[in-house]
């Protein structure tokens, strides 16, 4: 049976030791978790996502939910019973302000839950996931009618959330969809159309589901300039909050998918549902995008989830499969062949996953640090600052983080090698549920043009900017020889991402297939970059603690261990993808339709 430990220890020493997240006691609610409680929340996380979480993993998987003939849903046994505990632990609230019955405490404690959740259960974890979000666009965009309406029910866990945006014929392009809200006598919307895809559009959780629906009112303009967003709920609410009658809402399928088998992805008909319009008309996608954009980091979570906990039971594997002898002597005298962690090829694949998994965690944790700088800082400029690294970065980790945590999945399953075929080993799990990741809340290709389309230019180019002098500073700054190994490759890297950049600006505008057509490359290119940045703060956390906490060496040095590995073994793919961009498009857009 697969097994899953919540990286309790490695998370804290990011927060603690690298982000230094009782620096920030000036925003709202991190005065409230100083070391000691926050090792008690990270450390309960920990406990229920082992305990409650990740034993239903595999059944859910071979379960599945259920469909009636009603169009009513049902969740895979036990599941039920572990979201009363979890949202009796108040883990769906946990940063939602306290005026909407929340914790208030930091969206990057959310985050940390989230990647706990999604590796030990990620089917499970998008039923809350998606309600923090559909919160999160309520909270910014709702009237205060609607904000006290729904949002403590939902923070609560009692109410679940969702998103509908794609339609059958309409998906990364919003302006083709046709639901249509026609406008009633009361002042709420008729909403009539079809979604699809639709994660947790019907299930038995809660007592309530809220939607949030794109759709286009009635004389709007053609495109994205004609979408409204609607609050349409299961069942209608009454003006004291208590539940009314069933809306014209309903589940029509249950999709059959590669993965997530025990999340229901609906398609979901609208046959004049009641809906209230969010925000003002024809301005919907401003407020989807604040769900779409935590989303986005969410699933980013999900592909660095799914890297850890194949990462672990391939290690768990490593140490314990007998097959071959190591090539300098046997290892395991005693026994009639070694076990394979001895082999280089094996070695490879595990170093490359546990170096992956280590920056990323500290990226994502420093991303969602941004988030919170952004909505709850005082000043100003701190404000700015982190949104433009949030916007520049966000599709970096969604498309690099799930990219590389599918890659993580296939390496575990091919070091557990004809075992991790079979589907009682659990392995195959990790690698069809990480395959999503890459698709949904826009593919990683999208991500990709949207970062060199759209990020890369924005405000002149001012955030992709100041990251590159961020990161200038910082190798400037680290000059010790015990740096050396981190900040040398660095250095070499972010030359080969500010030459990328400088091709683009020089070859992309007069021909925008350079442009689309280098995108994917240098998404990498820049996930690379940001990654080791993040392994050089890690080091150089890790070797200040050594002289702190001189019994933690053997820990430290690990980790040290496994930067400079990243340092010399993953890092130097910025030539590889420098290369690729810098060749141009010309042979890649030069086949005529016909000749494929």
């Amino acid at each position: 049976m697969p097994i899953y430990k919540a990286p309790v220890d490695d998370t804290l020493f990011l927060l603690n030791d690298v982000l230094h997240l009782e620096r920030y006691g000036n925003l709202a609610g991190f005065s409230d978790v100083p070391p000691d409680v926050l090792a008690q929340i990270i450390g309960e996380a920990g406990k229920i996502c082992e305990e409650r979480l990740q034993p239903l993993n595999r059944s859910g998987d071979a379960e599945g939910c259920g469909l009636d003939s009603s169009g009513e849903v049902t969740t895979p046994a036990g599941f039920k019973e572990a979201y009363r505990e979890f949202v009796a632990g108040g883990w769906v609230g946990l940063a939602v302000p306290p005026e909407y019955d929340g914790q208030g405490l930091p969206y990057t404690l959310a985050v940390v839950m989230n990647e706990f959740a999604s590796a030990a259960n990620m089917s499970f974890a998008m039923y809350p996931g998606l309600t923090q979000g559909a919160l999160a666009a309520l909270l910014r965009h709702g009237s205060e009618e609607q904000k006290r309406l729904f949002a403590p029910p939902m923070a609560a866990g009692r109410w679940t959330g969702t998103m509908n945006l794609t339609e059958p014929q309409c998906g990364t392009d919003l302006g083709l969809l046709t639901t249509k809200a026609s406008p009633r006598a009361d002042g709420s919307y008729a909403v009539t159309g079809q979604k699809i895809f639709i994660s947790a559009g019907e299930h038995d959780l809660s007592e309530n589901i809220i939607h949030l629906v794109l759709a286009r009112i009635e004389g709007a303009p053609a495109g994205v300039k004609g979408i409204s967003l609607f609050i349409v709920p299961k069942y209608e609410v009454n003006p004291d909050g208590t539940l009314g009658a069933r809306n014209a809402v309903r589940c029509g399928a249950l999709e059959h998918k590669m993965g997530i088998h025990g999340n229901a992805t609906c398609v979901m008909n609208y046959d004049g549902a009641r809906g209230f319009l969010v925000g003002e008309p024809n301005r919907g996608l401003n407020a989807m995008f604040v769900m779409m954009n935590e989303a986005r980091l969410g699933v980013a979570v999900q592909g660095l989830a799914q890297s850890e906990v194949a990462y672990q039971n391939a290690a768990s594997y490593a140490k314990e499969r007998l097959q071959g002898r190591a090539l300098t002597g046997a290892k395991n005298a005693g026994g009639g062949a070694d076990p394979i962690i001895v082999h280089p090829d094996i070695r490879r694949g595990l170093m490359e996953m546990k170096a992956f998994n280590e920056a990323a965690r500290g990226l994502a944790l420093a991303t969602a640090l941004d988030s919170d700088i952004a909505h709850r800082s005082e000043d100003a400029e701190a404000r700015q600052a982190a949104e433009d690294r949030l916007g520049l970065l966000t599709p970096v980790l969604k498309g690099v983080l799930t990219d590389l945590g599918f890659e993580s999945a296939v390496k575990a399953q091919q070091i557990w090698g004809g075992h991790g075929y079979i589907d009682e080993n659990g392995v195959g799990q990790f690698v069809r549920d990480a395959r999503i990741t890459m698709i949904y809340e826009g593919a990683n290709g999208i991500q990709a043009l949207d970062l060199v389309g759209r990020k890369l230019p924005k405000d002149n180019g001012r955030a992709a900017m100041a990251y590159f002098a961020e990161v200038s500073e910082f190798i400037a700054h680290e000059s010790s020889d015990e740096m050396k190994p981190f900040v040398e490759p660095l250095k070499a890297a972010l030359g080969d991402l500010q030459k990328a950049t400088i091709w683009l600006m020089q070859n992309a505008l007069a021909k925008p297939d350079n442009g689309a057509g280098a995108s994917y490359d240098y998404m990498h290119l820049f996930g690379r970059v940001a990654l080791g940045y993040t392994w050089a703060r890690i080091a150089r956390a890790a070797l200040a603690k050594k002289k702190e906490a001189p019994g933690d060496g053997a820990w430290l040095d690990t980790k040290l261990t496994t930067g400079q590995f990243y340092m010399e073994k993953m890092l130097p793919e910025t030539g590889f993808r420098l290369a690729r961009i810098t060749a141009g498009v010309d042979t890649l857009m030069s086949l005529p339709a016909e000749m494929f």
